[in-house]
């Protein structure tokens, strides 16, 4: 009996999450990645309910929470330390049936290519899809610097400018430009202890979270020209941005080595794909759905897509319909979810001083009204169940304690 074989472009969240699913729905499965290695430096994840859940059902979802931080009790302050709002971890976590946790992006990566046998994932391998191939008829091929792999499936998961993307969709425009950069740190923890926060500036904001490990993994945003970068260096820009913001913002960039910052600007898909596959190939991740991070569902939509293209694409199935209905149920949720990221990114960029005082007073108003207005932001989102419905070890749905 021949294996099916499936190729993921793309060794990020969503590539390797795919490529785990598939392994354990029978795929023979292989990984290129064009860079030299898998390592993100400076980054932390946050996994809400629904990628976690997600994650049970590749099992993983207990090694993921045995590692992570549940995100405690925090909210929303203005740059000078004023508290707009407060959020209530319990109440989330009732809410959605589970907690939103932290942890080192590494640390999920390294979960995720341990379920993988050894030699699955190639890195320093750029690939090229240089046919698509025809479900029930040709394979798909894959060039790379080894030679061509044909493939039965492949997964694009090569980002927000995939090139299999465009190879699918060459009319397509593609992710544009949402207006503002982002930067993402992991530090030591500051002398003084805090409370997580997101803070609101004048078309900036930064947050800051503890993770299990001791560290921080903190990220800002600001208003700027595409393609801009600081001379001196992000670490520098960073002071001149948020160096004279409430605790602990400071001291997390002092912390900071001037090399470790991550610095990038975000391009959302305003113009949603007419589908999410072709010939043999389905798209993942930012791929399908580039978005805002203003959610901080980025990773987690990718990983839903993962579970949801394993659960339709077994080896044994029409591969033509499987694909068809891995569209059909990822399209809708993540247009919708891409959307109202764009609108939130459109609330923090605001920079006119009476615009950021409504703003501060609304979000004052909300919070004091409960925190139940403020989470139903995630109605929809942080509830998602898996086609598979799993839940952690040892709990049952809706019940969870702190670690």
């Amino acid at each position: 009996m021949t294996t099916s074989r499936a190729v993921v472009i793309g060794g990020g969240i969503g590539g390797l999450t795919a490529a785990v699913a598939l392994y354990r729905s029978g795929w023979q499965v292989s990984v290129v990645e064009r860079s030299a290695s898998l390592e993100p430096i400076g980054a932390g994840i946050s996994l809400a309910p629904n990628s976690q859940r997600a994650l049970d059902v590749v099992g993983l979802g207990d090694a993921v929470r045995d590692l992570a931080a549940w995100q405690g009790d925090g909210g929303m302050r203005t740059p000078s330390g004023r508290w707009l709002a407060r959020t209530d971890s319990a109440a989330a976590a009732e809410r959605f049936g589970g907690p939103l946790v932290l942890l080192p992006r590494s640390a999920l990566v390294d979960l995720l290519r341990a379920r993988l046998p050894d030699g699955a994932v190639r890195t320093a391998a750029p690939a090229q899809l240089v046919d698509p191939g025809r479900p029930g008829g040709r394979p798909a091929v894959v060039r790379t610097p080894a030679g061509d792999i044909e493939a039965d499936l492949v997964v694009g998961a090569d980002g927000i400018r995939s090139g299999v993307r465009t190879a699918l969709f060459p009319g397509h425009p593609g992710p544009s430009y949402s207006g503002f950069t982002t930067w993402r740190v992991l530090a030591p923890a500051p002398g003084r202890p805090f409370a997580s926060h997101e803070t609101w500036g004048r078309g900036a904001l930064w947050g800051s979270h503890p993770l299990k490990d001791g560290r921080i993994y903190a990220y800002a945003a600001a208003t700027a020209p595409a393609g801009a970068r600081a001379a001196d260096g992000e670490k520098a820009e960073l002071l001149r941005r948020f160096g004279d913001w409430h605790h602990p913002v400071p001291d997390i960039i002092d912390a900071v080595e001037p090399g470790q910052v991550l610095c990038h600007d975000v391009h959302q898909m305003t113009t949603a794909l007419p589908a999410f596959h072709g010939g043999r190939v389905v798209l993942v991740g930012d791929a399908a759905h580039a978005m805002a991070p203003t959610l901080g569902q980025g990773g987690n939509q990718a990983i839903e897509d993962a579970v949801v293209l394993a659960h339709h694409a077994r080896p044994d199935v029409d591969l033509g319909a499987a694909q068809a209905a891995y569209s059909a149920d990822r399209q809708p949720r993540t247009t919708a979810i891409v959307r109202k990221a764009a609108r939130i990114s459109r609330m923090t960029q605001l920079s006119a001083a009476p615009a950021v005082a409504l703003r501060a007073a609304l979000m004052s108003a909300a919070s004091r009204l409960g925190p139940g207005l403020v989470l139903r932001t995630f109605d929809g989102i942080a509830d998602w169940q898996p086609p598979q419905r799993t839940y952690a070890a040892g709990t049952r749905e809706g019940q969870w304690t702190r670690p």
